[in-house]
């Protein structure tokens, strides 16, 4: 269709088709066509990578002019990164540890994903989630510290909450946040457990075990810590909500 409208021809064509349905850098397979078949390029993962192989990779997605999003990343890789004069809208995001550069004009969400968080210690993981939606067009509306400690700070959000279309709930400690929001809203609501709490948390295996255990219907849980897969699941419904 590219070629037809002539907005490519045969030889950029041909290069394009080159790296499908991946690319392989010897150390990664970039999965090129994730795009395609989800609507969501591949995002990169940063621990356990070298800031050589990270560089690789960004380079490999960059090249294919969507938005490139890498999660769990260290100021030094963003630096290096930038150090290299080939992007222009690099940002780095320090709460989020999350490196993002833009080179697509989404079209915004009309309805926002609301991120929900127990405790200001939560924030870390909440702020990956919402780095994480907005890098892939959705609007987002951060709730900070309304937990069940002082359940009173959650009810003038209430009408807020029940105008979303999914929400995800951030918690540590016993997770309870998400089974009360569960409890007032008629959405899904997409839990992640925080590694956040005293000892017997056991790293976010307390808030896991409850949140699995959430008497409230419509909650779902994702991995401790897990702000990104949350964001991708959220964003995920929420555009076929407004579709």
């Amino acid at each position: 269709m590219e070629i037809k409208a002539d907005r490519v021809d045969i030889e950029q064509a041909i290069e394009k088709l080159r790296h499908m349905p991946f690319e392989d850098l010897g150390f990664a397979k970039i999965d090129h066509h994730r795009h395609i078949r989800q609507g969501l390029p591949e995002v990169i993962f940063c621990p356990g990578k070298t800031t050589e192989q990270i560089i690789g990779i960004f380079d490999s997605q960059a090249k294919k002019g969507h938005n490139v999003l890498a999660t769990r990343a260290e100021k030094e890789v963003y630096q290096a990164l930038a150090d290299t004069g080939r992007y222009d809208k690099l940002k780095y995001y320090d709460l989020s540890k999350t490196i993002l550069l833009e080179q697509e004009n989404l079209t915004p969400s009309k309805t926002a994903i609301p991120i929900v968080t127990a405790g200001t210690a939560d924030l870390s993981v909440a702020a990956e989630a919402q780095a994480t939606c907005e890098a892939m067009g959705q609007k987002t509306n951060l709730i900070c510290d309304v937990g069940v400690a002082g359940i009173h700070r959650l009810f003038d959000k209430v009408k807020q909450l029940q105008s979303a279309n999914v929400i995800i709930v951030v918690a540590g400690m016993e997770g309870a946040l998400a089974s009360v929001v569960g409890g007032l809203v008629s959405c899904p609501v997409i839990a992640v457990p925080t590694s956040v709490g005293y000892g017997a948390n056991f790293g976010g295996i307390a808030a896991l075990l409850t949140m699995l255990n959430s008497c409230a219907a419509g909650v779902t849980v994702v991995n401790i810590d897990n702000g990104f897969s949350a964001a991708v699941s959220a964003t995920l419904i929420n555009r076929k909500a407004e579709s």
